[in-house]
């Protein structure tokens, strides 16, 4: 039995597990009641990333965390994980945990995850909410301007290696090293725990399986929410809008003073905007 968590509003259930899939094994954690919420984490995170959104989503939903094949503490095929097993092994956590229906929020990596489940299965996916990603969309032919606004903003955001260099991760930022240092550290240290999966091998893989059109996105009638940090170095936010547009139940939203992880440097804000559309969608 794992003890239930307690909060301003009472008491949460809570249950951990782990999810077999014959090549590797999924960890994942359950705590609250009420509708589901599915939480998948990007590249420089896993289940425990959530920290700040399942301690203020469990009072109401019930809050899924895990973490994606190869990132601690689940384990890695022998061949090195591929992202294009990810919407299957979500699919076969929901049915572990007996779930028709649920909202899905991702973060970045999770993108991919998300919106090829619901491409797959829209039936299953009642809201979803696309942070900071475009998942498995073609980034270049999703700007309106040809490409120009694409590359412009590659060259403002600089190279990932000259922010490493200066010691900050790319997916917090520098506003966030300098304003937020504990935070900066503590997403860092939860980096870190996935020490033995090739990172730079797996995102060459996400960046190749970036193939789908955007025109794809119009068949997409799930609710769904763009939320982006204005100062994002990792994905381009100036996108979304655009991206949203080509939805029919779509919109964007930005997160001031916010770099890719606005969820983690912003929670407060993030966990606000995210509450209103869920409680909103269904």
């Amino acid at each position: 039995m794992v003890p239930p968590f307690a909060h301003a509003d009472g008491v949460a259930p809570r249950a951990i597990g782990r999810l077999e899939r014959g090549d590797c094994a999924i960890h994942y954690e359950v705590t609250g009641e009420g509708p589901a919420i599915v939480f998948a984490h990007g590249l420089g995170g896993n289940h425990l990333s959530w920290w700040q959104q399942v301690a203020a989503f469990c009072p109401r939903y019930t809050c899924i965390t895990f973490s994606h094949r190869g990132f601690f503490p689940s384990t890695a095929p022998p061949s090195g994980v591929d992202p294009a097993a990810y919407a299957g092994d979500l699919a076969a956590l929901l049915d572990h945990l007996r779930l028709d229906r649920v909202r899905v929020v991702a973060q970045s990596m999770g993108g991919w995850t998300a919106l090829n489940l619901t491409l797959a299965a829209p039936e299953r996916i009642a809201a979803l909410v696309m942070a900071a990603t475009a998942g498995p969309i073609d980034l270049a032919r999703s700007d309106a301007s040809g490409g120009a606004e694409f590359a412009a903003w590659r060259e403002r955001a600089g190279s990932r290696n000259e922010t490493l260099e200066a010691g900050v991760h790319p997916a917090m930022g520098a506003r966030a090293a300098a304003e937020q240092p504990a935070l900066h550290y503590l997403y860092r240290a939860l980096d870190t725990l996935s020490a033995g999966l090739d990172k730079e091998a797996l995102r060459r893989r996400l960046h190749a399986a970036r193939d789908k059109p955007p025109e794809v996105l119009a068949s997409v009638a799930t609710p769904t929410l763009w939320i982006t940090g204005e100062e994002d170095v990792v994905f381009p936010s100036l996108l979304a809008p655009g991206l949203a547009a080509r939805m029919p139940n779509a919109r964007h939203v930005s997160v001031p003073r916010a770099g890719h992880s606005a969820y983690f440097e912003r929670a407060g804000t993030f966990n606000e905007i995210v509450g209103t559309f869920l409680d909103e969608a269904v």
